[in-house]
């Protein structure tokens, strides 16, 4: 399958957009993007360090009062705004995220929807915002909360779907009444950028949304400046390790969504076509590299071969190639760098004998060997305690493996340190609600997934971080309560005395 050149023409102006402003001679360097599917430049990306940072946490804070005071209807339609210009755009988006980190177009042109359902959910959420009532005792007082915003909110998006992110952390950070400093990675900025300009375009005040690409150097300079409020980050844990070593100087609070190894655990009587489907999608579905992406694969024995062949045929079967072609379903991994650490991670697995390799473990060639395509890859009868069971690879590699009692089951599906998510696969619903209750992750999807509803809460536990976002859950993460007591009391009648001194 021969590569198209993306449509460069749709990328946006790369320079950060501070308030209204774009900001020229950025002091973090450049970035040379390069499309993953051949390899070859794109644009340069100007990308901001300790200057531009403090530029955009400063116009944040200079947006606050302004956005807070304005009423919640105001707010409210600005945000619905937002998600008719993200319609409007939605082919325009969907290129860009092509282009920026190759998502092949069957899934890329998903995401605008997914984006605008995050943010008209939250933009609901606008006019209800409140606190409660709470009882007192032994005063007569009255005593109720305020639902405050944190204030200037960093938030530090991943790569691997900037869209979708932007909408599920924008949309209750907004919502709640904050203001924003955005940070794309430097290997995906472009459709942040251009979010940004719609969120000026649909009425927001300049400084309200600032988006600012960097690399490490910027990244750190935002986490550690004193006027930030909050921070969220969605990435791996070790980055989030290095986030939070920054926040702890002005001891600033931080929501985690970090990666995982999520396991897929399959019964005897289970729809063996549909897990096999979504074992394989655990590997192709953004090639791999996708934190909830069910990459161990646990089978009852007396099933496991049977479901292994149906994997095994649907991974050979699978498309890869052209990310602008609407047919493909599989595209490059994101950069050489990443191409690399994973066949590197494949290498040595097979020379550790951590598992057999079934299917894929090669860079492809051919039509395809200038860009950053690596097969579909299955290991089998994998040792749980590996690196290649245990660690994420985030790229197209499942790890497969047997058992034979739901308790073993269980144990090996909680025998890591991530718990983001798990996807449990039986017709037997009691089984399915046991089993449920028993891992430990922040996610579980019975019998099918079908993307992560606005409205539903989403987070992980252990080393997959720690906060949710969606449902109410989501507008509790960016805002905080504030308490008031105000007494009730009858006022006595003046005393002599105190008549005297009035």
């Amino acid at each position: 399958m021969a590569i198209t050149d993306p449509p460069l023409t749709l990328l946006p102006d790369p320079r950060p957009l501070i308030g209204d402003q774009r900001i020229p001679n950025a002091s973090g360097g450049e970035y040379e993007h390069r499309y993953a599917a051949t390899g070859r430049p794109t644009k340069l990306v100007p990308l901001g360090a300790e200057r531009e940072m403090d530029a955009a946490v400063h116009a944040a804070r200079h947006a606050l009062p302004h956005w807070r005071a304005l009423p919640a209807n105001q707010r409210r339609d600005m945000m619905l705004r937002l998600c008719q210009l993200v319609k409007e755009n939605a082919e325009q988006l969907a290129r860009l995220q092509t282009i920026e980190n190759a998502v092949p177009r069957m899934f890329a042109s998903r995401f605008p929807e997914a984006a605008v359902d995050y943010l008209a959910y939250n933009a609901g959420w606008i006019d209800k915002i409140g606190g409660e009532v709470v009882t007192t005792w032994p005063t007569r007082a009255i005593d109720f909360t305020l639902d405050e915003p944190y204030g200037v909110v960093a938030v530090i998006i991943p790569w691997n779907a900037p869209l979708p992110s932007l909408g599920q952390v924008l949309g209750p950070a907004l919502a709640a009444g904050n203001t924003v400093v955005v940070k794309p990675p430097e290997l995906a900025p472009f459709t942040a950028l251009r979010v940004g300009e719609l969120v000026l375009e649909s009425g927001f005040p300049p400084g309200v949304v600032n988006v600012v690409p960097a690399g490490p150097v910027g990244g750190n300079a935002l986490v550690r400046h004193p006027g930030i409020d909050k921070i969220h980050f969605t990435g791996s844990a070790e980055t989030a390790k290095k986030i939070l070593a920054g926040a702890l100087e002005n001891l600033t609070p931080v929501g985690l969504e970090l990666g995982g190894k999520s396991a897929l655990l399959v019964f005897s009587d289970a729809d063996l076509l549909a897990a096999g489907r979504q074992a394989v999608g655990a590997a192709i579905v953004l090639s791999g590299q996708g934190c909830t992406n069910s990459t161990r694969l646990l089978v009852e024995r007396p099933v496991y071969d049977r479901l292994i062949r149906i994997v095994k045929g649907l991974m050979k079967h699978t498309v890869v190639g052209d990310p602008c072609d609407d047919r493909t379903f599989m595209g490059p991994v994101v950069s050489a760098a990443a191409c690399d650490r994973i066949l590197g991670v494949i290498t040595q697995a097979r020379e550790s004998g951590s598992g057999r390799l079934a299917v894929g473990g090669e860079r492809l060639g051919g039509e395809l060997a200038a860009g950053y395509f690596i097969s579909p890859t299955l290991f089998l009868d994998v040792d749980n305690n590996s690196d290649l069971a245990q660690n994420e690879i985030f790229g197209p590699v499942v790890a497969a493996m047997s058992f034979d009692t739901e308790e073993q089951a269980i144990q090996l599906a909680n025998d890591t340190r991530y718990g983001l998510a798990a996807y449990v696969y039986t017709n037997d619903l009691s089984r399915a609600y046991r089993v449920s209750q028993e891992l430990i992750t922040g996610n579980v999807w019975i019998n099918g997934f079908d993307g992560i509803p606005p409205s539903a809460p989403f987070g992980g536990t252990k080393q997959s971080g720690y906060g949710r976002i969606g449902g109410i859950a989501g507008i509790r993460e960016f805002t905080r309560p504030k308490n008031l007591w105000m007494s009730i009391r009858e006022r006595a009648a003046n005393t002599p005395n105190e008549s005297s001194a009035l």
